[in-house]
């Protein structure tokens, strides 16, 4: 039964991704987020046929039908990651689905939106080098507002605790040092700005641990680019949201507190 479901949400996921692409190709050009689809190339309209999620390309073999020319990866990528998201998500908080439909429905809504969101944000950010200052502050935004209606993941109105308020300051402080003292070099600003929406949604050491693993894994692939950029000649600079999205979606979904610290 788990498992059922879950691919029920895993489609939904797919469903999602499909629009999140749209949002992310759109997104600071003059082309609006609705209206039918097209091909990038001779853009002709796609039919219903074309829009499936994941299947479309595959069945196509990521050509387009009209013209033969190359449909981007970015779009079955992203499809797939929203419908592995959703699902984890579920995973999380299936508990709660078989025990309370209301708080699940709403805890499972706000997260995936927020994680939506960082989606975009990160391959936005992989694609152009550049954290989109509007979708920071609606992730900021969302995520200050939530700290009155979650705690511990979980749909529960309070008053956020002092300690709540000051996670995503005190989270965001390191990036904007980094940023400062490297004069951007190692780091953009934007990834700063992010970082206070973040501390508010997982809270202090969620976020940490989730930065840790960030760095980590960006660590890692940075050293492999070295080495090949010495022999391929490659020369890329290293976006950061996409590890940062990536660890804080470990650290969200396995619950990790790699320093299990918080704040008085």
């Amino acid at each position: 039964m788990t498992f059922i479901i879950a691919i029920i949400f895993f489609i939904l996921g797919l469903i999602i991704g499909s629009f999140l692409n749209v949002v992310i190709f759109r997104f600071n050009t003059e082309r609006s987020f609705g209206g039918r689809s097209g091909c990038m190339t001779c853009q002709s309209e796609l039919r219903w046929y074309e829009l499936i999620p994941l299947i479309s390309f595959l069945v196509l073999r990521g050509r387009c039908r009209n013209c033969k020319a190359k449909i981007s990866t970015q779009y079955p990528i992203v499809e797939f990651i929203s419908g592995l998201v959703f699902a984890g998500l579920f995973l999380k908080f299936q508990d709660v689905f078989f025990i309370n439909t209301l708080v699940f429905s709403i805890s499972y809504a706000y997260y995936a939106t927020m994680f939506s969101i960082l989606l975009v944000i990160a391959v936005y950010d992989f694609k152009h080098k550049i954290i989109p200052d509007m979708l920071s502050l609606v992730l900021g935004v969302i995520a200050f507002v939530g700290l009155f209606f979650f705690a511990n993941y979980m749909f529960y109105p309070h008053i956020p605790t002092i300690s709540e308020f000051l996670s995503g300051i005190l989270l965001a402080l390191p990036f904007a040092l980094i940023w400062f003292v490297s004069k951007g070099a190692w780091m953009g600003l934007g990834d700063a700005k992010l970082a206070l929406g973040l501390g508010w949604l997982l809270g202090f050491s969620s976020l940490l641990s989730g930065a840790v693993v960030a760095f980590w894994s960006g660590a890692i692939i940075g050293l492999i680019l070295l080495v090949f950029s010495k022999k391929y000649k490659i020369k890329s600079e290293i976006p950061f949201a996409p590890f940062l999205a990536l660890g804080v979606l470990i650290a969200f979904l396995f619950e990790l507190h790699l320093f299990p610290i918080g704040l008085a």
